[in-house]
């Protein structure tokens, strides 16, 4: 499918909020690595399960049943979109951070003094203190991986060579989150797996823009959100099932011994897993409008994602163009249009007049929601050098158009 032939209009009927106005102009969302936008079928299913299925696990009555039931079908649908073939293998919790820091007590405790925890300086902080933290807990020694300044991607020679046979952990991000890089996940794995450390992936921000792949990927741990992609505030864990269970996680002890029971600590947010679960179902349709002729889940979630990818390469190219012929704007990351594959449609700049608050101050009031600030990606904003003022942010995600980048571009060469 070309990208002329994405159903745009389709996608955009599904966002209430992309009818929003600010005064006369009509409001395009650029903030979506913050939080993306949801469609209709999410806040139906968020409000049904409050107003007709509201009921704790295990109840012997028929909301019980019935909430019981719709979360079972919700780990059924985010391991299909994770890419693993075992439910049990799915944990919920309040966001990626929340889970992270779970984990990393419960797997810091089997670390020893001298082992070694590889992290990176291009990673969102939720993929980087919890084991820092773990690790100084443990007494154990963190590598930080180092990335190219002038392209913003991983450095994966300087990663070679921080592994080593002391090396217990490494924690990688799929994409980072402020300058948009794809780093090559599968290879760390591989290359991991030669010295028998695990890998943690943190998928969050990749996940609006590429499907996860679990399986294929051959990671030990992956961490993402559902407000990321499209569905309400949930975190999402998956992990290999035979390390689910070796390890002691930190619960309360009526806790369940079974998988996932055991690592899913309190009352789970049991609407926002149904608004999940709608958001899985949105991309399934999404999946048979592009013309799959698929029956089954995952095919139609990757015809789904080829055609956002598509398209989303499409706007960025554009974007780019339009922000490189700025001669006041400096963008980060990768810009060269012949690898708009190695990363994901966010974009991170710096003005050489105006800091990145006035500028989405200046464009909020056009309608233009762009974010501001570090994103938590403080290992690259310390590295660059910009701190504290942080970068300006322009996030595309598929239900954005061309003529929303259009308006953008012509703001930015009107400051």
């Amino acid at each position: 499918m070309s990208a002329a032939d994405f159903p745009i209009d389709w996608c955009r009927d599904q966002f209430p909020a992309l009818k929003r106005t600010v005064g006369d102009h009509p409001v395009a969302f650029f903030d979506g690595p913050g939080g993306s936008q949801v469609p209709q079928r999410v806040i139906d299913a968020v409000s049904g399960y409050l107003g007709n299925t509201n009921a704790n696990r295990g109840g012997r009555y028929a909301t019980a049943f019935e909430s019981d039931e719709l979360l079972e079908a919700a780990h059924v649908n985010l391991a299909e979109f994770i890419g693993t073939p075992d439910p049990e293998a799915i944990v919920f919790g309040a966001n990626m951070t929340t889970l992270t820091f779970a984990l990393s007590r419960a797997i810091g405790r089997t670390w020893q003094t001298g082992d070694e925890v590889i992290v990176t300086r291009l990673d969102h902080d939720g993929n980087v203190t919890p084991w820092v933290l773990a690790a100084h807990d443990a007494g154990a020694v963190v590598h930080y991986v180092d990335f190219h300044e002038s392209d913003c991607t991983l450095n994966l020679d300087d990663f070679k060579a921080k592994l080593s046979s002391k090396t217990r952990f490494v924690a990688v991000g799929c994409a980072s989150n402020i300058v948009g890089s794809i780093n090559p996940v599968h290879e760390i794995c591989r290359l991991a797996h030669l010295v028998e450390a695990e890998v943690f992936l943190d998928a969050v921000h990749y996940a609006p823009h590429g499907l996860p792949d679990f399986t294929g990927w051959d990671c030990d741990w992956l961490a993402c959100s559902a407000y990321k992609f499209f569905g309400p505030h949930v975190g999402i864990l998956c992990g290999r099932p035979e390390l689910l269970k070796l390890l002691a996680p930190y619960k309360l002890r009526p806790v369940t011994e079974e998988l996932p029971g055991r690592w899913m600590t309190g009352t789970q947010n049991f609407e926002g897993i149904a608004g999940a679960n709608a958001a899985i179902e949105y991309l399934i349709d999404l999946g048979k409008q592009v013309g799959s002729l698929s029956n089954t889940m995952r095919p139609l979630l990757s015809a789904a994602y080829a055609a956002i990818a598509d398209y989303e390469r499409g706007l960025a190219a554009a974007l780019l163009t339009g922000l490189l012929a700025i001669p006041q704007i400096k963008v980060l990351g990768l810009t060269d249009l012949d690898r708009l594959q190695d990363r994901t449609p966010t974009v991170s700049f710096v003005h050489e007049k105006l800091t990145a608050v006035e500028i989405a101050e200046q464009l909020g009031q056009l309608g233009l929601f762009v974010g501001h600030g570090n994103f938590y990606a403080l290992q690259l904003t310390e590295r660059l050098g910009l701190e504290p003022q942080g970068v300006t942010r322009v996030g595309l995600m598929h239900y954005n158009t061309r003529t929303e980048v259009d308006r953008l571009l012509h703001a930015l060469r009107s400051l």
